[in-house]
């Protein structure tokens, strides 16, 4: 057996995309937000002379416009709690200026500075008494009238060691607070957190309605006393694309707002082409090339956004035109394939994007909804399948519960079955899941007795 090894030469032509450093940075500069979009070209004018980066700034009128935000797909709170405006001093900071006007130079004072350390952003101590008693030595009875001051501090609830305390806290210092309030959650917080009215009814010798009163004003009350503290400075939004309605048309434009602009050294180029040496005309003419890049990326990022924006634009007309705002079931693969383009563009271009309409500020995002199959009788009877948005189905579930009889609330079980009736089939778990997303107690934590 003999073995020959030949060779042959081939000519064959292929097409590939070379994924080079700038197509890199294109890609990413499609990602990015306009916040970040700047902070990215502001570090390519460090090298490059030929680069001065501004942005164009809002007017008053778009200023305030920003700062509406809506989303239809944002969840909303069922019961109003924990609902504070942003502050920009610091919770440790405000309690360490009330300890420093209100007390003395005493050691108990440094007592309550130390204890003031080991609060958490939420307000709570993380450090146990022994603990304490532990590391600074001093004695149990000291320790418990610093945290004694220290609770006596605003905001209200602030040094609880726990949920409970935390509640019982800001309960005594309420004036309005109702009669045995702070009673049940000191003796019976258990039974009370776990709904177990009928119980405390009994145990306190007191109507159902007394019960429920308690559970409503403890539902004004805040988990996270400290949370009305931020270090944070309000974050406004930029919108990135405008719509507009126009009679019974729909005007997409780009929002020039917070859009860098890239101004070119004119006169600094031109100088530098007027030196002879041979590396400084090579590094002048790098940089007039990376300029002409950046402008071209900047360009194309502009239209791709408003491409895609319009192509949702199209697809969610109804949301536009209808007060009631419904969503059309969408996908990136749909307007992809609208657009010939590739999907991980089209999510690209809605990554923490905007849209600003007439009424309010959305995400981009926020329009792309998975959808359900809803039946419905057509005209000869034939049953027909057409999509819901699940976002339009949680709105019917939002709707089911805020009519429902309160003395008997519906259960996830019978808001499935109620969606049935009506052509829309869905699980219970589904109805849960939809439920908590809408921060909506379960049926048992929603009923009422008066």
């Amino acid at each position: 057996m003999s073995f020959e090894q030949t060779y042959t030469q081939q000519q064959k032509q292929s097409q590939k995309l070379a994924m080079t450093q700038q197509l890199q940075q294109s890609i990413q500069m499609l990602n990015m937000n306009q916040e970040e979009l700047v902070l990215f070209l502001k570090q390519k004018a460090l090298g490059n002379p030929l680069i001065e980066v501004k942005v164009k700034q809002s007017s008053p009128t778009e200023r305030q416009h920003s700062l509406s935000y809506n989303t239809s797909s944002a969840p909303t709170n069922y019961n109003p709690i924990d609902q504070a405006a942003d502050r920009q001093t610091s919770l440790f900071a405000s309690v360490i200026d009330q300890i420093n006007l209100t007390m003395r130079d005493t050691y108990l004072r440094e007592l309550v500075l130390w204890l003031a350390s080991y609060l958490d952003e939420n307000g709570y101590l993380t450090i146990s008494l022994d603990d304490a008693i532990e590391k600074t030595g001093a004695e149990g009875i000291q320790l418990i009238d610093a945290l004694t001051l220290l609770q006596q501090l605003e905001p209200a609830g602030v040094g609880a060691r726990s949920l409970q305390e935390c509640l019982m806290l800001q309960t005594e210092r309420d004036n309005e607070a109702p009669n045995m309030a702070y009673l049940i959650l000191e003796e019976s917080f258990d039974l009370f957190s776990s709904h177990k009215w009928e119980k405390l009814a009994k145990q306190y010798t007191v109507p159902l309605l007394t019960i429920q009163e308690i559970s409503d004003y403890v539902q004004t009350l805040t988990a996270h006393p400290g949370s009305s503290y931020s270090n944070q400075e309000n974050q406004f939004i930029r919108p990135d694309v405008i719509v507009r309605q126009l009679d019974e048309q729909l005007s997409v434009v780009s929002a020039k707002t917070g859009l860098p602009i890239i101004k070119f050294q004119k006169e600094y180029y031109q100088d530098m082409l007027l030196v002879e040496d041979n590396d400084v005309r090579k590094f002048i003419n790098e940089k007039y090339a990376e300029y002409e890049w950046i402008q071209r990326s900047l360009q194309q990022r502009e239209e791709t956004i408003v491409r895609v924006g319009a192509a949702i634009v199209e697809k969610q007309k109804e949301f536009f035109f209808k007060e009631s705002h419904p969503l059309t079931p969408m996908t990136l693969k749909e307007i992809a394939q609208v657009l010939d383009i590739h999907e991980s563009t089209v999510s690209r271009s809605i990554n923490d994007k905007y849209f600003q309409t007439d009424f309010g500020v959305y995400e981009m995002r926020s329009f792309f909804t998975t959808g359900l199959k809803q039946s419905s009788s057509s005209l000869n009877n034939d049953l027909t399948e057409q999509a819901i948005s699940s976002e339009e189905v949680k709105s019917k579930i939002k709707n089911m519960i805020a009519e429902e009889n309160k003395l008997k609330p519906l259960s996830d079980q019978k808001i499935s079955s109620a969606l049935a009736e009506e052509g829309i089939t869905i699980s219970r778990r589904t109805v849960t899941k939809y439920r908590e997303s809408l921060s909506i107690p379960s049926s048992t934590n929603r009923k009422r007795y008066a």
